[in-house]
């Protein structure tokens, strides 16, 4: 088959699955504005296409965001059109529509059968918007209207997609439900003769100093940190913890930017926010205990989750991140927050300990606990790679998921776009 695949930051979640139908001997076109000039990665070629346009000054703030999405979509439509002249004409396309970049790509090849990757829908509840009441939205009443705008580009794909795949229960189940008998749940999957345990382990960090398994390390991670992630409950309970564990190493990972969620006041960061709250409450000894790595390689991240002895997750209910697995996979003994998308893949004393997102007290106390407890450590670690692995597996469960998805909905008749 010829299988276009669409992506912003391509390979993204096509990282495994492009590579492996090409494999498969298909012939695969990914479309993206990631790269400048055309190119081959692992059996794909790579097109580049330039987002034209900006958005308009003073543009209604609940139009703002989906203009940026309708400019991607009529410049990777200009693209595809291009693509189509040069007589390509894929049977599929796969594509993560999140940035709208797919929404006219039925009118240029109707016949081709859409399979979205649906990572999540914006919903008006409690749980979604106003979950942390630190943050609460500016106007609480317009909310629910808001939100249905900023649903419009999910709305318009809906109509064109023949078939989607989420990585999570919990992602897909937000979808309203005339979508759901068209969701396939497959995670992406993780590596798990790659990310596994490793006693040899070593981890430098900012002062030159070496952390191995012997080390009493605590770790924490974000993409970037930001109350989405917990960050500002985990800053906020570390004057607690040092003062507890004097012999505890605290690394963090994570940029300075905003992945979900507000920004923070002009000029300023999450980051340095939540230290400066806290900061006066540390003594300098304790705090060259705290280790801020930023951003690292992969290699580096493996490392610091094979040297942790407990790795703390906390997340509002939202994308379940991938670290959450690949700390399951290392054999990490995880402390997490209970919310929803947490609880579908971590069970409450089986394969870690879990507190309620807010609850400081507890975050500390257990922590502790499980600092003390090497046997539950260790049970509690060998478990969660067990879930890992018969669950999780990249090569053995989920990449063969996801090709059989390709494989059905290649049989499907495709639905042509509305008028």
């Amino acid at each position: 088959m010829k299988i276009l695949c669409i992506h912003q930051n391509f390979p993204g979640q096509y990282k495994h699955l492009a590579p492996a139908l090409a494999q498969n001997g298909h012939q695969v076109v990914a479309l993206t504005p990631k790269v400048k000039k055309a190119t081959r990665w692992n059996g794909v070629s790579v097109v580049p296409y330039q987002i034209r346009g900006s958005s308009t000054k003073g543009i209604h703030p609940w139009l703002a965001d989906f203009e940026t999405k309708l400019l991607r979509a009529t410049s990777c439509y200009r693209n595809a059109l291009a693509l189509k002249q040069q007589g390509f004409e894929p049977d599929l396309i796969l594509a993560h529509h999140g940035w709208g970049e797919s929404l006219f790509l039925k009118d240029v090849w109707p016949q081709a059968r859409m399979g979205l990757y649906c990572e999540l829908y914006h919903l008006t509840t409690d749980t979604f918007v106003n979950f942390d009441p630190e943050f609460p939205t500016k106007v609480p009443e317009t909310d629910a209207l808001r939100i249905r705008m900023k649903n419009l580009n999910n709305r318009l794909h809906e109509e064109i997609m023949d078939a989607g795949i989420s990585p999570t229960r919990f992602q897909a189940s937000t979808f309203p439900a005339h979508w759901q008998d068209r969701i396939t749940v497959a995670h992406d999957g993780i590596d798990t003769d790659l990310v596994r345990p490793n006693p040899a382990a070593t981890l430098e960090v900012t002062d030159g100093r070496v952390l191995t398994r012997d080390d009493e390390v605590i770790t924490f991670i974000n993409r970037n940190l930001e109350p989405y992630r917990g960050y500002h409950v985990f800053m906020r309970a570390l004057p607690e913890i040092l003062r507890r564990r004097p012999k505890a190493q605290i690394t963090l990972i994570g940029g300075d930017e905003v992945s979900y969620g507000s920004k923070p006041p002009a000029g300023q960061t999450w980051k340095q926010i939540f230290i400066d709250e806290v900061k006066e409450q540390i003594s300098e000894a304790d705090w060259q205990r705290v280790h801020f790595l930023g951003r690292v390689p992969y290699e580096r991240f493996l490392a610091m989750m094979q040297v942790s002895r407990v790795h703390v997750y906390l997340t509002y209910p939202f994308v379940l991140s991938w670290s959450l697995l690949e700390a399951m996979s290392a054999g990490c003994a995880i402390l997490a927050s209970g919310t929803e998308p947490v609880r579908e893949v971590l069970s409450e004393d089986e394969t870690g300990w879990m507190v309620d997102f807010f609850d400081l007290t507890a975050l500390v106390d257990r922590l502790c606990a499980l600092l003390d407890d090497p046997g539950t450590r260790a049970r509690l670690g060998a478990n969660a790679r067990d879930v890992a692995r018969a669950q999780y597996d990249l090569k053995t469960r989920c990449l063969p998921r996801h090709i059989a998805w390709v494989e059905e909905l290649a049989k499907l008749e495709p639905r042509p776009p509305r008028d």
